[in-house]
């Protein structure tokens, strides 16, 4: 899945020159976490999220508190160089970026203008998304040899059940090498008939386990 299928392409911007008081009046007013810095050119200079802005912010609690400090130019706290990402970058790319860096989110520049934004709640609703859970599923793990032809296998066993795969993610075993875990999502209530059939091939059902005293 590209970037572009998940971007928000509605982003709300701030010149460096806006006060942090526009800034935290944006946050409140739009219900947003991130704002985009943007130049003349619509190029991104620096980013700045909800806590930058609260953290900047006098407390409500501290009568002596300066409030002439929210006339202070966002420039002055924002977060800079900013790591972007492409419209035709990939989703499974960029989470990585976002696992390792710790981003809150990653604005999206093409042709070296502002053109959207990724947070990680679209991350996680992508994800939501690619694994089906937003589907009414049964969830099937199966320990799978390494090899060529065993995907076929399997899907030909769902077919012959005439059940829709929603989604599919594999993973590597912790313990063997020669052997991955298949996650599949069904699209049935009643899983255990094709488990049986996985079973008679000789597949290693991981889940759904059988109920204690079932077998």
């Amino acid at each position: 899945m590209l970037v572009e299928k998940i971007m928000k392409k509605n982003v709300y911007t701030l010149p460096p020159t806006a006060t942090i008081r526009e800034a935290l009046q944006l946050i409140n007013n739009k219900r947003i976490r991130h704002i985009p810095i943007i130049d003349e050119t619509k190029q991104v200079i620096g980013i700045v999220s909800d806590r930058d802005v609260r953290d900047a912010s006098p407390s409500i609690l501290d009568e002596h508190a300066k409030q002439n400090v929210l006339n202070k130019p966002i420039k002055t706290i924002m977060s800079y160089p900013v790591v972007t990402i492409h419209p035709l970058d990939f989703v499974e790319d960029i989470a990585k970026i976002f696992y390792d860096e710790a981003f809150g989110c990653l604005p999206v520049v093409s042709e070296g203008e502002l053109v959207g934004i990724v947070t990680e709640k679209d991350m996680l609703y992508t994800l939501i998304q690619l694994t089906g859970t937003h589907m009414q599923s049964s969830h099937i793990e199966i320990k799978v040899p390494h090899e060529p032809g065993k995907l076929a296998e399997i899907f030909s066993i769902f077919g012959r059940r005439k059940i829709n795969i929603v989604s599919i993610l594999i993973y590597p075993h912790q313990k063997e090498d020669d052997y991955k875990i298949l996650v599949i999502r069904a699209q049935t209530i009643h899983p255990q008939p094709v488990v049986d059939d996985l079973k008679i091939a000789g597949y290693e059902i991981i889940w759904p386990q059988p109920l204690l005293g079932a077998e």
